[in-house]
């Protein structure tokens, strides 16, 4: 029989999400380029759904995970936090189990 193996992981407390792909992404696109605004265009959502992930995500978990600097002069800008980076790579080592798990299993076909 042929087929192939999907998955879709996310974290939750309380049954309440925290983490999917989409906010993984979310939150290392403002790793990389230092601003909501920007990340949020590159995944393609709005500035406001973007902060509406965080500021969800940070009340499920009771943590901050994003810093921010406000503009001016030097221009401002958003960071995360310790906190965030655990969370990312706590993501990245289900994720990436999940995916070593699929490769095995597909190997059996």
């Amino acid at each position: 029989m042929r087929y192939k193996i999907k998955f879709k992981v996310w974290l939750e407390k309380d049954k309440d999400i925290i983490m999917g792909l989409g906010r993984d992404k979310l939150l290392r696109e403002i790793d990389k380029q230092g601003s909501i605004s920007k990340a949020a265009k590159e995944v393609g959502m709005s500035y406001k759904k973007a902060w509406s992930f965080i500021k969800t995500m940070e009340k499920r978990l009771g943590i901050k995970l994003i810093e921010t600097k406000r503009g001016g002069k030097g221009g401002g800008g958003a960071y995360l936090t310790d906190d965030a980076k655990r969370l990312l790579k706590d993501f990245e080592k289900i994720t990436d189990a999940f995916e070593r798990l699929t490769r095995e299993l597909s190997k059996d076909e």
